[in-house]
């Protein structure tokens, strides 16, 4: 591990004038960046300590949502009444991932920021990663690339984002809130992960110098009908292979809107707007959902290793809208 300064701050102001230094990083659990640190991926010349910072709260918000701090610990947010009440989606997405311990340190703000688990990045004896070395290549993609991206994908890069509640917030429409030199501003979930493009280094919409404080959903609309499917290798403590977020809003039979997110498959978490569309006024049915999942996966490309994912994401799509339509509440495995 290199070298690094280290600062302890107390108020958003001081966080965001501190880490304006030269390759400066915020330290929250730490569970992701400083594993990194070990292995000699990640670098910073400074961690701004901000875990004394006032962001561990929930709360409700006068439309009806929720306002989850950025220092809310997963499984603090995984266990809370409202979020288990409200949105047992996020909740269900939150305990299928990692282990006990890594969520009893792990932060919504840092979960939001985990990096790919692609394992070229990972591993510093591989030279070409754009990620780690831009403009170096990829070495996954004539390599093992049997977990990495179907849809999204560039010729630069063909990691996936790791992070199950990202997927179950990308299904529930969240808004990152964020704070900086220049103010505070929100981003619609949807925006603040990027796709790889020609610049899979940056990975999200996040200035450098931004703080994030807060990830805010609507006014639940899934409670009853929803299901966190995770399809992986083993039943703990892997990352997943296809993971899907399914809401449906319902009346009787009638699906009124739905929320639909893939995990495992993309540099970002994705959500198939055409796939929530055709949902919309339809009779929830295995015909329905086999549609949805069909343009859901419409333009997937598999690689040599990751062509079984195409199919297993359409029936993880279908068997996790038939399990919300059935209202079930408990489990997320499969």
């Amino acid at each position: 591990m290199n070298p690094f300064s280290y600062q302890r701050v107390t108020d958003p102001e001081e966080a965001i004038h501190a880490v304006s230094a030269h390759n400066a990083k915020f330290l929250g659990g730490g569970t992701n960046l400083v594993d990194l640190m070990k292995d000699g991926v990640e670098h910073p010349t400074t961690l701004i300590d901000i875990n004394r910072l006032d962001l561990a709260q929930v709360t409700t918000t006068a439309s009806g949502g929720v306002l989850i701090g950025a220092l809310v610990r997963n499984s603090d947010l995984a266990n809370h009444a409202l979020i288990r009440r409200n949105y047992p989606l996020l909740s269900q997405g939150l305990l299928s991932g990692a282990s006990p311990q890594l969520r009893n340190m792990a932060t919504t703000g840092g979960n939001l920021l985990q990096r790919t688990r692609c394992f070229y990045f990972m591993d510093t004896t591989f030279p070409a990663c754009n990620k780690r070395y831009p403009g170096s290549g990829c070495a996954a993609i004539n390599g093992y690339n049997r977990i990495h991206a179907i849809l999204g994908a560039s010729e630069d890069c063909i990691a996936t984002n790791p992070s199950d509640m990202n997927v179950a917030m990308a299904a529930l429409d969240a808004t990152v809130h964020v704070q900086g030199p220049k103010g505070k501003r929100a981003i619609p979930f949807a925006d603040f992960h990027r796709l790889p493009g020609k610049t899979p280094q940056i990975e999200t919409n996040l200035r450098s110098d931004e703080l994030i404080t807060a990830v805010e959903l609507p006014a639940p609309k899934f409670a009853a009908n929803s299901w966190y499917l995770k399809v992986r290798d083993r039943q703990s403590y892997a990352f997943a292979l296809v993971a899907v977020a399914a809401g449906l809003e319902m009346d009787g039979t009638t699906i009124k809107s739905a929320g639909l997110a893939l995990g495992g498959v993309a540099h970002k978490p994705w959500r198939s707007m055409e796939a929530e569309r055709s949902l919309a006024g339809k009779t929830a049915n295995a015909e329905a959902f086999k549609k949805a999942a069909d343009l859901a996966l419409a333009g997937a490309k598999p690689y040599e290793h990751n062509a079984f994912k195409i199919e297993l994401a359409k029936q993880s799509i279908v068997r996790a809208l038939t399990l919300a339509a059935q209202g079930r509440r408990e489990g997320a495995q499969a």
